[in-house]
């Protein structure tokens, strides 16, 4: 178990917290243990600014000074006894803190996933001894996560795959890059540990090519264009990213996008990842002002007349070298049906 302290102290409108489990020698940073249990937790700083701390309700000032634990996680600790205000538990999520509170937050080891082979369906467009590239449906999780403990990509790989466990790690083997759930298209997975290193290293030095193409609401004023806009998490709702400065935790997120089709009031665009933030492509549409068609967090979701499961994003292309070979891979995953009856209902009312 992990546990960090914040104190608001009372002679400013600032509070600190240090991790006392695994700490480093200077107190003010938090390591291996906690970001176990929490991959994407930011290192805690010894200090961090504190703003409007005072009337704030517990839950909402625990989610404002630690972003990377969602609101709901943070209510779910309070209640399980994990919190303690000026050492005593609570179990108050509503309760308000002042200025000379003192908090201290545990968490519980991260309990692994007992995954499951499980048979579901896989649409293959290339596989050998080292690699597999699918095309991944809407509506299917990549990985199991809470609110998803079965029935994932990864389940389904478990079964076509027997050696995959502990490739990459034990609670997303394979997994070298990510889709939505509701996005669909080309997807990578690395069937062994070379292969999952080599691949991870063409994304971080972005040689490997990840094409999208997306219908947006509008129709851009120019041709094309490149958004390089930094993406965190949404400071309000933590289910969501939104654009935020590098000093507020954003991490920097370039995508390029090219018109293939003006269809109305709509636009088929073509999308190349520079980088891959979680939501990047639906973030930036959003901010031009054309966010992707059937997007029920980024866009108003007004219906189209098409039945969609989600937002109409399909990751067409994508282009790798090799992890052994070093010859280079070009696969493009045909669109899912939705899509392309969007597209044609789309033309259709244009030649009206």
């Amino acid at each position: 178990m992990t546990e960090f302290n914040l104190q608001i102290q009372e002679n400013s409108d600032r509070f600190s917290t240090r991790g006392f489990a695994n700490a480093n020698a200077k107190g003010d940073r938090l390591s291996t243990p906690l970001e176990d249990a929490l991959p994407s937790l930011l290192p805690l700083q010894s200090k961090i600014d504190c703003v409007n701390t005072k009337g704030d309700r517990l839950d909402r000032f625990l989610s404002q000074e630690l972003p990377d634990l969602s609101r709901s996680r943070i209510q779910q600790l309070i209640e399980q006894g994990n919190v303690q205000l000026n050492d005593k538990v609570c179990t108050s999520k509503k309760i308000n803190v002042k200025l000379g509170d003192r908090i201290t937050l545990e968490i519980p080891e991260a309990q692994p996933l007992e995954l499951l082979a499980e048979d579901i369906p896989l649409d293959i467009l290339y596989e050998d001894d080292q690699l597999l590239i699918l095309n991944k449906p809407a509506g299917l999780v990549v990985h199991p996560a809470p609110g998803h403990p079965d029935g994932t990509l990864v389940n389904a790989l478990l079964a076509h795959c027997p050696n995959l466990p502990g490739i990459g790690g034990v609670q997303r083997p394979g997994i070298v890059h990510r889709l939505d759930k509701d996005t669909t298209g080309a997807i990578a997975i690395a069937k062994t540990d070379i292969a999952h290193r080599h691949l991870q290293a063409q994304l971080k030095a972005k040689t490997a090519r990840r094409e999208y193409l997306g219908v947006v609401y509008g129709a851009p004023k120019t041709e094309s264009g490149t958004i390089d806009l930094p993406i965190g998490r949404h400071p309000q709702d933590r289910k969501k990213m939104a654009i935020t400065t590098v000093e507020q935790g954003g991490r920097s997120a370039v995508t390029h996008w090219q018109i293939l089709e003006r269809l109305g009031n709509f636009t088929l665009i073509h999308f190349q990842l520079e980088t891959g933030r979680t939501h990047q492509i639906r973030v930036h549409s959003a901010k031009m002002g054309h966010p992707i068609v059937g997007d029920r967090v980024y866009s108003s979701g007004h219906s189209v007349g098409v039945n969609l499961p989600g937002q109409a994003l399909h990751a067409w292309r994508l282009k790798l070298q090799h992890p052994v070979s070093g010859e280079l891979i070009e696969v493009t995953a045909t669109p899912p049906a939705h899509f392309t009856k969007l597209l044609e209902m789309l033309k259709r009312r244009t030649t009206l």
